[in-house]
């Protein structure tokens, strides 16, 4: 195996030729934050920050075969996962990632609307299945409870925090200040930041997804990776006035 100066983080992830979300982005965050970031794409997509046109899915087969040619000369260890096509689909990726990488740390992002509004999956059930093999999630709001249920939201997630990591996204709710809530089976964490003018940005669920990927990969505990991930897309949101944001190299 061929190591890097860096750790190295794979994301697989969705092509937003905008580059504020998926792949791209994923990378960019990886790199701001200290690792070697790593491709492979699930999905074309047509979109820019504001509109989203159509999306076309990269076979389960080729997604492998991307996968495998980086495993025969790098060792990873660290996945974080984005656009998926399907629960299926996400279900054979794991057991491939779990056939080929020792304990492997997998962050997944339920992506299920896109920020330009198109809707992606259903069933929530399906995927509900597949998270007893991903160590965390890192849902929005809508996304958590589209999975787990509205009654009784927090209830649900420390509930389910006995057997999953959680990180529940704030940014949906309407207070002023913006709440992010890290679940997990002994404690529930809080990282909380005044909300930002002209904060919202495209994308910015994949940037903290991989944020945190990066700070596990960099030996840190959960808890902290999950308290930096939160510094880093705060000050990434904060990096402009429009809907793309700039990535800065992070140095806690």
């Amino acid at each position: 195996m061929t190591s890097t100066s860096h750790p190295i983080v794979l994301s697989i992830a969705g092509f937003d030729p905008s580059g504020g979300a998926g792949v791209l982005a994923d990378v960019k965050t990886l790199e701001a934050n200290g690792v070697y970031g790593m491709g492979v794409v699930s999905a074309l997509t047509y979109q820019n920050d504001i509109e989203f046109d159509k999306v076309e899915w990269v076979a389960v087969a080729q997604i492998e075969e991307q996968i495998a040619v980086l495993l025969r000369r790098f060792s990873i260890k660290h996945i974080k996962i984005g656009l998926i096509e399907s629960a299926d689909v996400l279900a054979r990726l794991i057991q491939f990632i779990k056939g080929n990488i020792e304990q492997p740390v997998v962050v997944y992002d339920p992506i299920i609307k896109a920020s330009a509004g198109f809707t992606f999956h259903q069933h929530p059930e399906k995927f509900r299945e597949i998270l007893k093999d991903v160590y965390c999630i890192t849902p929005n709001i809508p996304e958590a409870e589209w999975l787990f249920g509205k009654e009784e939201l927090n209830t649900r997630l420390e509930e389910e925090s006995e057997s999953l990591n959680i990180y529940l996204k704030g940014g949906h709710a309407d207070q002023g200040t913006v709440t992010d809530l890290l679940y997990v089976a002994d404690h529930t964490y809080a990282f909380a930041n005044d909300r930002i003018e002209h904060g919202e940005k495209h994308g910015s669920g994949c940037v903290l997804s991989a944020a945190l990927t990066a700070q596990l990969s960099l030996g840190k505990e959960l808890a902290y990776a999950a308290e930096l991930a939160n510094t880093y897309t705060h000050k990434y949101l904060s990096s402009s006035d429009t809907l793309l944001g700039v990535h800065q190299k992070f140095a806690p």
